[in-house]
């Protein structure tokens, strides 16, 4: 917690309810739940930021799965090929804090917030490391060391229908990863 959360709860009077999340709903590891949770997610929201501050979120996605548990304190996922500008892994290499949000929107409707540092591996390293571990897709990894972990509560998170993921994964077909969807070219002063 910072201390612009604590600031804001005392002025907004909020310090007593904040008080029993904190108490009640945050911890510094992965418990069994969280840890099942995470096994059946297929995608992540991550954020990151740069050694001024400078934030940059993505979306990961693979199969449920793709993220993985190596133990309550650390998680690591695959870096696939995407466009080449690895803004998020710069910022890592930067600055290690980094935030996951991982949400079911189709069964539970129910989020997970893991707060930690983050580091890149390489396959080969990878390999070393956790030979159990195989992505052939995977160009590297990001594992991260839980600090915070913590519930984001189902009352803002709508139900989605789920539907039959239709993506080429790993594709270089411009039109097939969207083209120029927003129209930047045309755009541009």
């Amino acid at each position: 917690m910072s201390q612009g959360e604590r600031d804001l709860q005392v002025k907004y009077k909020t310090k007593r309810r904040a008080d029993a999340f904190y108490n009640n709903q945050m911890i510094d590891y992965l418990n069994d739940e969280m840890q099942q949770f995470v096994k059946e997610q297929s995608f992540i929201f991550i954020s990151t930021s740069d050694k001024h501050g400078n934030c940059d979120s993505s979306f990961k996605a693979g199969e449920p799965g793709f993220l993985q548990i190596i133990d309550d304190k650390h998680l690591i996922y695959p870096e696939y090929r995407g466009n080449g500008v690895m803004a998020s892994l710069g910022n890592i290499v930067e600055n290690p804090h980094i935030g996951l949000l991982l949400l079911d929107f189709f069964n539970d409707q129910i989020g997970l917030h893991i707060n930690g540092a983050a580091k890149l591996i390489d396959n080969t390293k990878m390999a070393q490391l956790h030979p159990e571990i195989i992505d052939d897709r995977a160009e590297r990894w990001v594992l991260i060391t839980v600090d915070e972990a913590y519930i984001h509560c189902s009352k803002h998170i709508p139900a989605l229908t789920d539907q039959k993921n239709l993506r080429d994964w790993g594709t270089d077909d411009v039109k097939k990863k969207g083209g120029d969807y927003f129209k930047v070219k045309q755009s541009k002063k």
